[in-house]
């Protein structure tokens, strides 16, 4: 009978206890990745202040890093306000972004830069098919129907 009232008081609180350790991790990843933000934007002040550096590409991929660090905080944030959930669609935008500055910083290699657009292709059109299918699963009561 303790055994039995241990488990199920271990089983209901343990749970919470990793759910708070995954709560406090996130926020402070957030705060990382908002001191690293911040310093983007430092870098980007500090690129348009040389004039007498026209790298275009060096402003593309640290403004596409700045985007992956915004978009992973902002997914923080949704995680947070869609009662502990992370939204799927988050990760591909991230994905999508993340080819796209590969592509833009290592641009050496042609196959390389076939096989990264390939992979912005699949996570589009894993996007898309997630669009179209319904967001609320329709009951399963229909696939056992009674007659």
């Amino acid at each position: 009978m303790k055994f039995k009232k241990f488990s199920i008081t271990f089983l209901t609180h343990f749970p919470k206890a990793l759910q708070g350790m995954l709560n406090v991790s996130l926020v402070l990843l957030a705060i990382v990745l908002s001191i690293l933000l911040g310093k983007e934007l430092f870098i980007f002040i500090e690129i348009m202040m040389a004039q007498e550096s026209n790298d275009y590409k060096l402003f593309l991929a640290h403004i596409l890093i700045f985007f992956l660090y915004f978009e992973f905080i902002t997914m923080i944030v949704k995680y947070f306000k869609e009662d502990y959930h992370f939204p799927l669609r988050y990760f591909l935008y991230i994905g999508i972004t993340a080819m796209v500055r590969l592509i833009i910083v290592d641009h050496g290699h042609p196959v390389n830069t076939l096989l990264y657009s390939l992979v912005i292709l699949v996570l589009i059109i894993g996007y898309f098919i997630m669009n179209i299918t319904p967001r609320d699963r329709p009951d399963s009561r229909w696939f056992f129907k009674q007659e």
